[in-house]
């Protein structure tokens, strides 16, 4: 075994000493939350496809004939010949449904984030970070060589605090609509209040808000097409001169070959779904709420309900009791989320069913809380 095997090895042993070590396991989803693992036929509560729209036979279409027509890829980046006549269509729906007079899309959320951040702000400037904010902020925060200053989680006046004492050039504030680990929302309101009275910037990450709940705005706002869109993609959408600004600074933008046309084919057709559709999209929240009122847990803010068991071999115990009871509930744990509070996260999307919902509380209650 030579150095690098012997590193990984041990590298590995500390992983599964801690109950972290993680390994792939083929999914083969289907339709209504549906998915076989392992052989065995489960109920995802586990995947970000809120509306189902990643199976839903339109989409499905849409993507098969733009396929048919531009080919199966972009061929080059946007800015050299990857901009196939999809793209413009796209970033249209975007830039609308966000409010807004433009839009960059990108080839994932995380290639959003670490090429914009580092396009608005650099040296000199100041970014202020939600403590619980996604992995791929804190990449492009680094990237960017502004100083970076984290605030408490959903905590205005510490923001507010941390403004004040600033000096910096250029201030960037940057929160999540929703959380992807805890499920809860951010005051977005208060925070574009305080950025509006401190000249700040205001960036928002609403990856898993697009399509379930209510556009709120910001100066920036970024998102992924990846969870109720069901396909693949990220986002940007602003005004037309700072969009101009990402498309000609943003190195993750110009420096990467654009979605294949059947992908982005795909994202229209789901985003003229979302916005024919409002009763359904609602359907998602719907079930998140269902699933906490049975089993008395704060009213879900998002279709991502958390329930921290805190140690992680607790936490991998509690997801396989489910998946014997045919629910598939991913335990989520360091670093991931922080040390002490490893959990089984549940995502609820449209597709899902009440009688569905109702098994799982009742196998929830009798893994966690049923008397020994």
């Amino acid at each position: 075994m030579n150095g690098l095997d012997a590193f990984a090895a041990a590298k590995l042993r500390q992983l599964e000493q801690n109950a972290l070590r993680r390994d792939l396991a083929e999914c083969e989803r289907s339709g209504q939350g549906g998915l076989t693992r392992g052989g065995k036929q489960l109920i995802s509560f586990s995947c970000n496809d809120y509306l189902g729209l990643s199976t839903h036979p339109a989409i499905i279409e849409a993507a098969v004939a733009a396929t048919e027509r531009y080919g199966v890829g972009a061929g080059a980046s946007r800015l050299v010949t990857g901009n196939h006549p999809l793209y413009p269509i796209l970033e249209a729906r975007l830039a609308r449904m966000k409010g807004t007079a433009a839009c960059a899309v990108f080839g994932s959320g995380y290639l959003a984030n670490i090429g914009v951040i580092p396009a608005i702000v650099g040296a000199g400037d100041e970014i202020f970070a939600d403590e619980l904010s996604h992995s791929c902020i804190w990449a492009g925060a680094q990237l960017s060589a502004a100083k970076l200053s984290v605030f408490r989680h959903n905590d205005v006046d510490d923001l507010a605090q941390r403004l004040a004492a600033s000096a910096a050039r250029h201030r960037l504030v940057i929160t999540e609509t929703v959380f992807s680990m805890d499920g809860d929302c951010a005051p977005i309101q208060a925070i574009r209040q305080i950025c509006d009275q401190s000249g700040a910037w205001l960036m928002t990450d609403d990856a898993h808000g697009l399509g379930v709940l209510p556009a709120q705005k910001a100066d920036l706002q970024m998102g992924t097409l990846s969870k109720a869109v069901g396909g693949y993609g990220g986002y940007v959408c602003a005004s037309a001169d700072v969009i101009a600004l990402v498309r000609n600074r943003a190195r993750s933008f110009v420096y990467t070959t654009g979605l294949p046309p059947g992908t982005v084919a795909a994202a229209i057709a789901a985003l003229d779904f979302i916005a024919a559709n409002p009763q359904y999209t609602e359907k998602a929240m719907e079930n998140a709420r269902f699933f906490t009122n049975a089993l008395d847990l704060p009213e879900a803010q998002s279709t991502i309900v958390p329930v921290i068991i805190g140690a992680a071999d607790a936490a991998l115990r509690a997801s396989a009791r489910l998946a014997e009871d045919g629910f598939l509930v991913a335990a989520i744990r360091p670093p991931t989320v922080p040390a002490g509070t490893a959990r089984l996260r549940f995502t609820f999307s449209a597709t899902h069913d009440k009688a569905s919902i109702t098994r799982l509380a009742e196998s929830v209650r009798a893994a966690l809380w049923a008397p020994a």
